[in-house]
């Protein structure tokens, strides 16, 4: 197996990055709509005086109109600050702080070294003070790029495996594979945060016009319930439709790419196969309960369940197989 496509991966990273940018407007606008149409549900009385449901596009195209300049508003200024904040927000979520040069200089010889031999800047440090082993990449830009390791993985595996990990993470930062995943991660952490906003609107609304409809006509009542069901039906299959676009957009061949380019930094790929089979031992960090999140580690942190709703989930998994990334290693 040869590394090879180095610049082929880097304008494919980069297109899903642009990508994921130029679809976030554009699903931002079409869920506002959508909600639009909920909040835009009129009635009028039949010949009978039973009450007959349509939505007024007139007024649902108004209230569009006049919710998206604020919305895209603010949801511009929250991009710009997760955009620059990223670094802070991944150390937050996974519990990660600063390894200084004097703490540990074992693991920055090694980066450095490595980074002299591929000729690129050495990026932050980071360490999780976690007996479990693991590690990961993230930033959008030199400033922000970091490579993190857990204790464990810096205690348990001798020098060359080690090297090995690390020579996989920065291939991912010479591919430019966090810049996507971290994209993904702001673009699907704010779409989760707005569909939940929009949804408890839609629920306490109908919740307070249903329970006073009741009180004058129970039909009307009945209808608005069915529209809070419909309405969590499609934020349901929004949410889901969202994270399937973000793991279809973020390829599996990244793990592998960034296998082929630590074995070829190293010149060692049988360090880094014994790495993986020691960190799938013991992939924990039981802290981690956010799969955005957790698809930045080297190994997925969570161990593959048996269920039939896990295994169509890994379907979709943003991880290849840890036992065929070692196969293709051993063959390299």
């Amino acid at each position: 197996m040869q590394y090879v496509g180095i610049q082929t991966q880097i304008a494919r990273n980069n297109w899903n990055s642009i990508v994921l940018l130029l679809m976030f407007p554009c699903i931002i606008l079409g869920m506002l709509w959508v909600f639009c149409c909920i909040f835009g549900m009129e009635s009028t009385p039949d010949a009978y005086g039973q009450e007959t449901y349509y939505f007024d596009t007139s007024l649902v195209n108004g209230m569009w109109l006049s919710w998206a300049p604020w919305v895209t508003i603010i949801v511009a200024i929250w991009l710009g600050i997760a955009y620059a904040f990223n670094s802070q927000m991944i150390q937050h979520a996974t519990g990660s702080k600063p390894l200084e040069r004097k703490e540990n200089p074992r693991v920055y010889n090694l980066v450095e070294n490595l980074c002299m031999s591929c000729g690129m800047t050495m990026p932050k440090v980071n360490i999780i003070e976690d007996p479990q082993l693991n590690a990961f990449a993230s930033g959008i830009n030199q400033k922000s790029y970091a490579i993190t390791l857990t204790r464990g993985i810096i205690d348990y595996l001798d020098d060359a495996e080690l090297e090995g990990v690390i020579a996989h993470e920065l291939t991912h930062i010479r591919n430019r594979d966090t810049r996507v995943l971290i994209v993904s991660i702001v673009f699907v952490g704010i779409l989760s945060t707005v569909l939940t906003v929009l949804t408890r609107g839609v629920l306490r609304a109908f919740l307070w016009s249903g329970g006073s409809s009741r009180r004058s006509n129970n039909g009307k009542g009945g209808v608005a319930i069915i529209v809070v069901i419909v309405a969590a039906i499609i934020c349901a299959a929004i949410a889901y439709f969202l994270t399937m676009l973000t793991r279809f957009a973020i390829s599996r061949k990244r793990e592998f790419m960034a296998d082929a380019g630590g074995a070829e930094l190293t010149r060692n790929p049988l360090a880094l196969a014994s790495a993986l089979r020691k960190i799938s031992s013991a992939p924990g960090l039981g802290h981690i309960d956010r799969e955005d999140i957790a698809q930045l580690y080297i190994i997925h942190p969570k161990k593959i369940k048996q269920n039939f709703f896990d295994k169509l989930q890994s379907l979709f998994s943003t991880h290849p197989s840890t036992e065929e990334r070692i196969r293709i290693l051993e063959q390299f």
